[in-house]
């Protein structure tokens, strides 16, 4: 097949200059490309995207980490196609249908024990709106004005203004700063800044007394706490210890403050258990879930919440405590389709073990990086692993943002049949489940060649 390079690009079909008249891409400068070209998507099966010309790219990141069973997967498409022939749409405000009803029940069955309540929105960042205005609007209820969010350093929590509000990560929050709430903000745990020698279980513990003072000061004021569990995934991939969960569901329980628990991309099965909090053996008041809900077909996301937050809301109509917070298309029922299609495959056979031997190879494959003179750190969390290139290793410097390092790895997979997007000097996999070992062969031989390339001055 023809590389993907400069050279095809000219060769390319009309789609790219007529893309490039009207539409605006998300995450993109769109002045790159005049020299990179964008992948044309004609086609995809399993873990592979076809273009126009015949070539093919391995979706090492699972299409912005949503896509769990493969493209065009036949079970999600016949569920689809028969939910088609039923209905397409109705508003859920006055109006209900079974798949919404099936998937409400089913979520229910298979996350933390006393989230018996869901309400749908339409993606990610509207899950976690969501989250936050009913935590608010429930200690409004309760006579109490708590109006402060606490959120973890480096966190990401979407784009929506309440929910970068929450977040940490400069690059995408501070130019719209003046339009958004200001969180109390407390450190993350996260594994990469552990000095050497000390334990984790002391790290975790030393980062946690910051939260604990931080909470302790106002508690009062705090509505809740929001937290990515075990893994910030556009924060760098960055991972932490399930202790930091135990010790802040404890703290939160003892000061009467709501846990957010934001697993839209940890959940399904990413991190190694259905939810990533599981491994922490803990409840929070509200789970948001997206991204795999739909094994990344449709947008969907979904807010679990427990039986004494839906009271503090279940009155009569006079009372004016009902939660107004609506989208068009919540519950669609192509959307819900694809979602019970999605977890019928998680019961058909036992996804999470076989997913333990596709991490162990995909670890193995990168695992020589680990003594590359420019590699801080190769980290892994179930079906999450990443490669973190660093100027410094000695001090964990990183390259220069403007050197644009992870860039040189994205083109280096176009050439070889890769779909990569580094997270600035961070390389992750993060492919669908139906990847073989042949295929994490070639996806971690580009890796690692990627970033020796990448890392040569």
């Amino acid at each position: 097949m023809t590389p993907y390079s400069k050279q095809s690009a000219a060769a390319e079909s009309g789609l790219q200059q007529r893309d490039l008249r009207h539409l605006w891409h998300p995450c993109t400068q769109m002045q790159d490309h005049e020299w990179l070209p964008l992948v044309e998507v004609a086609s995809a099966k399993g873990v592979w995207l076809h273009d126009y010309q015949g070539r093919r790219y391995l979706d090492a990141v699972s299409s912005w980490w949503v896509n769990l069973f493969g493209h065009s997967n036949d079970h999600i498409n016949a569920r689809i196609r028969l939910q088609l022939e039923q209905v397409e749409h109705v508003m859920m405000a006055g109006c209900t249908h079974a798949p919404a009803v099936e998937l409400a029940e089913q979520l229910v069955a298979i996350t933390p024990p006393a989230l018996e309540r869901v309400f749908y929105a339409d993606n990610g960042s509207a899950a976690v709106e969501v989250a936050l205005k009913m935590s608010f609007h429930y200690w409004l209820h309760q006579g109490q004005q708590r109006s402060r969010f606490v959120a973890l350093s480096n966190s990401y929590h979407g784009e929506t203004l309440g929910a970068l509000a929450v977040g940490d990560v400069g690059l995408y929050r501070d130019l719209y700063a003046p339009l958004l709430l200001q969180p109390l903000i407390a450190p993350a745990a996260d594994d990469f800044l552990r000095p050497p020698g000390m334990s984790s279980e002391d790290f975790v513990r030393e980062r946690f007394a910051a939260m604990e003072a931080l909470l302790r000061e106002h508690a009062g004021e705090v509505a809740a706490v929001i937290v990515e569990p075990l893994v910030q995934c556009a924060g760098g991939m960055r991972m932490y210890d399930p202790l930091y969960l135990r010790l802040l569901r404890e703290l939160c329980d003892e000061l009467n403050v709501h846990l957010i628990a934001d697993e839209i991309a940890t959940g399904f099965g990413r991190t190694g258990s259905m939810f990533a909090c599981e491994q922490a053996a803990i409840t929070p008041d509200f789970m948001c879930l997206s991204k795999g809900l739909t094994g990344g077909y449709l947008p969907l996301s979904a807010v679990l919440t427990t039986q004494q937050v839906y009271r503090a809301f279940y009155a009569d109509y006079a009372a004016l405590k009902a939660f107004l917070h609506s989208h068009s298309y919540t519950g669609n029922p192509l959307a819900c389709a694809a979602a019970l299609a999605t977890l019928e495959l998680f019961r058909e056979r036992d996804v999470l073990a076989d997913n333990r031997i596709l991490a162990q190879q995909i670890l193995a494959g990168v695992e020589a990086l680990r003594e590359h003179p420019q590699v801080g750190d190769v980290r892994q969390r179930g079906m999450i692993t990443a490669v973190e290139m660093v100027a410094d290793k000695a001090r964990r410097q990183p390259y220069p943002w403007q050197q644009r390092r992870g860039m040189r790895v994205y083109q280096y997979g176009l050439e070889h049949e890769m779909f990569l997007r580094p997270l600035g000097n961070v390389v992750y996999m993060m492919p669908p489940y139906v990847i073989n070992a042949d295929e994490i062969r070639r996806m971690t031989a580009v890796v690692c060649d990627g970033v020796n390339l990448a890392c040569r001055d």
